[in-house]
């Protein structure tokens, strides 16, 4: 039985025909042995075909297809007009992606193999590809896999930023770790002012306010009151700020000198500025999930929405989680010491702090943990794969769940999930064609084409001051040459004369 082996370059698709079958034999040993020597290997293998890519596009897209495990038209076409004369019986192809390989397999029919003694061959057609390779030159496949990488590599990180799901795993991982620097400097700073006005950290239970107040009391013995009603618009109460003051004249605590103070005001004006700096970070994460998100946010909560995607790793990694995995996401350590102990496996994870968990009964937190993580599931599944976003769906997500826990509690018949659907997706057709029909969406289209004609024209004026800006040296010594001709510097005077006399005489 002949075996042939795909190798995928940067340029195109080669097969190669396995041909020292019966001197190396079946050993990977021998066949590692073989693929360290350009000389020894090339008798291993022979090139049977090459096929080049068309385009650098081309070469992208069909890099995108092996690496997801699809056979394009390109590849089944290559192997079709090698293979195909041939019977499958008779022969085995080596793949290296095993991806590919099934697909292959069940597309094209071929009988695909992709063990080690394949991969062993691939390792050493790699090596010495410049060798086997003959109409490509070194500089060329090295041209073409540095090309292929930057532009695979390009094409990646485009597709993660045009998600945006990794500003919100980062946003969340610091909104946490903010939260815990927050409370640990406010408890520092509590500990540290009370002992000079210990009756203020009792009044006041909030961390931001507290900072605010010390910045504003400072020393309680100065304490007057014109400060009231400073004190006021922090506390947002009248009679708390009244407490304040009455406190500070009868407080037990110690004097305290204008060095500490200085310290103690410039600590709290710190912890100011870290939970002004979270409140904004807060805001900044509910846009996000705002514009990534929004049905998973609108569904779940935005917070609880964003802890689900930085424990998935990414919104495409939690769209691809079926909902019994989305449901205890979160909770791994007491899954696997359940399991570990033959107990009871958890109901929930992550989506305990959700407010539908605490709204349900005791005996019904496990059915309605089951049946958001399954709204949660469909959520993600649309933000992830939806081109236009919209609130439309998780708002209905949202109702549906209301109505599973009135069900529980009251009996209520709930809505069927493909009645939901239908009628956001009839909602949305209606918004659609009312868009279409209004003239202020006629404008806005129009204005965005003006926009487009300015930008380009703005474009076309910067490549025409390009080519000037190329063009003026050559201009410039055009410009030079006439006016030596004029002047007559670096030419022959005599010639011009001689010519007039001539034309005189005659």
């Amino acid at each position: 039985m002949s075996m042939y082996v795909l190798f995928e370059t940067s340029s195109g698709y080669s097969l190669f025909e396995r041909t020292g079958m019966e001197e190396i034999g079946a050993k990977l040993s021998q066949v590692q042995e073989a693929a360290g020597k350009a000389a020894m290997f090339s008798k291993v293998v022979r090139l049977v075909s090459f096929v080049p890519f068309k385009s650098a596009a081309d070469a992208l897209e069909n890099a995108n297809d092996v690496s997801e495990g699809v056979v394009n038209e390109t590849l089944s076409g290559f192997l079709e007009m090698n293979l195909g004369k041939f019977k499958a019986a008779n022969f085995e192809l080596g793949v290296g992606e095993r991806n590919l390989a099934g697909a292959i397999k069940q597309q094209l029919g071929y009988n695909c193999v992709s063990d080690e003694i394949v991969l062993e061959l691939i390792r050493g057609i790699r090596a010495h590809a410049d060798v086997l390779l003959k109409q490509m030159k070194e500089s060329e496949l090295y041209q073409a896999q540095l090309g292929l990488g930057h532009s695979y590599s390009r094409a990646k990180v485009k597709f993660n930023v045009n998600r945006s799901d990794n500003m919100i795993i980062q946003a969340i991982g610091l909104l946490d770790q903010l939260d815990k620097d927050v409370n640990t400097f406010a408890m520092r700073a509590r500990e540290w002012y009370s002992w000079h006005f210990p009756e203020l950290g009792k009044i006041v239970s909030d961390h931001g306010q507290f900072a605010r107040l010390v910045k504003i009391i400072r020393n309680k013995s100065t304490l007057t009151e014109d400060q009231l009603p400073a004190i006021e618009e922090v506390v947002q109460d009248e009679a708390r700020a009244r407490q304040i003051l009455d406190a500070s004249r009868t407080s037990m605590g110690t004097d305290i000198s204008e060095v500490d103070l200085i310290n103690i005001e410039n600590f709290a004006t710190r912890v100011v500025s870290i939970t002004d700096y979270r409140k904004s970070l807060h805001e900044y994460l509910l846009s996000k999930m705002g514009h990534v998100a929004p049905n998973l946010g609108a569904l779940i909560g935005e917070m609880v929405g964003a802890r689900l995607i930085a424990h998935a790793g990414s919104l495409t990694n939690l769209s691809k989680f079926p909902a019994s995995t989305v449901q205890i996401l979160g909770a791994e350590k007491a899954l696997f010491r359940a399991l570990k102990t033959r107990g009871k496996t958890p109901k929930y994870g992550l989506i305990y702090h959700s407010s539908f968990i605490g709204r349900a009964g005791v005996k019904n937190k496990g059915r309605i943990s089951r049946f958001l993580a399954n709204k949660c599931t469909i959520a993600s599944r649309i933000d992830c794969y939806t081109e236009t976003p919209t609130t439309k769906f998780g708002e209905a997500l949202r109702k549906q769940v209301e109505g599973r826990l009135a069900f529980y509690e009251q009996g209520a018949a709930p809505q069927k999930n493909i009645d939901v659907m239908t009628s956001v997706v009839n909602e949305l057709k209606a918004e659609e064609s009312s868009a279409a029909a209004d003239p202020a969406s006629d404008e806005l289209v129009l204005e965005e084409k003006v926009e487009k004609k300015i930008k380009k024209k703005q474009l076309e004026a910067d490549m025409a001051v390009d080519e000037e800006t190329v063009a003026t040296p050559k201009k410039e010594k055009k410009k030079s040459k006439k006016n030596k001709k004029e002047s007559g510097d670096g030419m022959d005077v005599d010639t011009p004369v001689s010519s007039k006399k001539k034309k005189s005489k005659k």
